[in-house]
């Protein structure tokens, strides 16, 4: 099949299919007569394999680490259970970090309750005071 075909049967687009091949996410491709790079059942596979890792939010690199070890099962999987671990690690700080965020803008928000012209909003007044204030300490 070709870059279409491929991307088509994924839903991943054709440049994200060309960047991830560029990452060295996929072996070496061969081509037809005509100059195309073929893609097969594996390719299909591999495709999936990274698209459902990425929806993990697992930086590419460690897919490649991943993948590593799909071809090596008889390894050690002592790492792969690191890597989620520290993955893991990563989506509780940005959890944390999120919930401080919604905090600070649920309390913007508290800013303004009733309909007021632009000039008195009060999340404006406050988003104003804090920039001016971020401005100041630089």
């Amino acid at each position: 099949m070709r870059i279409g075909e491929l991307a088509q049967a994924t839903g991943v687009d054709t440049e994200t299919i060309r960047y991830y091949e560029k990452a060295g996410l996929f072996p070496a491709l061969a081509r037809g007569n005509n100059g195309y790079r073929i893609y097969g059942a594996e390719h299909l596979e591999r495709l999936a394999f990274v698209r459902h890792c990425r929806a993990l939010d697992i930086p590419l690199a460690e897919i490649k680490r991943l993948l590593d070890f799909v071809l090596h099962p008889e390894a050690d999987c002592t790492d792969v259970d690191r890597l989620i671990e520290t993955q893991l690690e990563r989506v509780r700080a940005r959890l944390a970090s999120l919930q401080v965020l919604e905090r600070q803008l649920s309390a913007l928000r508290g800013r303004c309750s009733e309909r007021r012209q632009a000039g008195d909003c009060g999340i404006l007044r406050e988003l104003l005071a804090a920039a001016q204030e971020e401005a100041r300490l630089k």
